[in-house]
């Protein structure tokens, strides 16, 4: 019975890989001030502390689960050059639970920004919204989670992060009373 536990799927447990989840993506920055406005305001992203011993300029963003790592950029000529939108280029996507609010906020903030709705009935239905930082870095805001994950066939499995899914937050005296 143990044996067969750790081998499903055609594959054995000692195959699996360690990983648990997305840590961070990083962004090349003109200017990692804007881009910290930005992702603060527009996303609701935590600036938080990063090493010390670090001898170029960034910041580190933290929420949802997700970090972004800001970078000055020493070259310019790696950022994108064009600020147009298609959903088939590169892009970062988050999942969002409230699709009209996020609207509604990248039109508070004047964020230019491309709506379309894909899927069907049979696979579910998913509004995205696109836009670009500050960087001309393409975002996607979308409510994935209306299409069930289905893999094909079954040559592997997917895991999911439950109880080490976040790295660990510390939090002072005062905001820990505060919630």
């Amino acid at each position: 019975m143990e044996a067969k536990q750790k081998e499903q799927n055609g594959r054995k447990e000692e195959d699996d890989l360690p990983m648990m989840s997305l840590n961070h993506v990083s962004r090349l920055c003109k200017s990692v001030k804007a881009s910290l406005e930005f992702y603060t305001k527009a996303l609701g992203f935590v600036l938080i502390e990063r090493p010390q011993s670090f001898d170029f300029d960034g910041a580190w963003l933290f929420n949802y689960g997700i970090g972004i790592h800001l970078i000055q950029a020493k070259d310019e000529d790696k950022l994108p050059n064009d600020d147009g939108l298609d959903p088939m280029d590169n892009h970062i996507s988050f999942q969002c639970e409230d699709m009209g609010a996020m609207e509604q906020k990248l039109k508070d903030l004047g964020i230019k920004y491309m709506k379309r709705t894909v899927g069907g009935e049979e696979d579910g239905v998913i509004d995205q919204l696109f836009f670009n930082d500050p960087d001309g870095f393409m975002i996607e805001i979308c409510n994935c989670e209306n299409v069930k994950l289905k893999p094909k066939g079954s040559s592997g499995r997917i895991k999911l992060p439950y109880d080490r899914h976040n790295p660990p937050v510390e939090l002072d005296s005062t905001a820990a009373k505060a919630s």
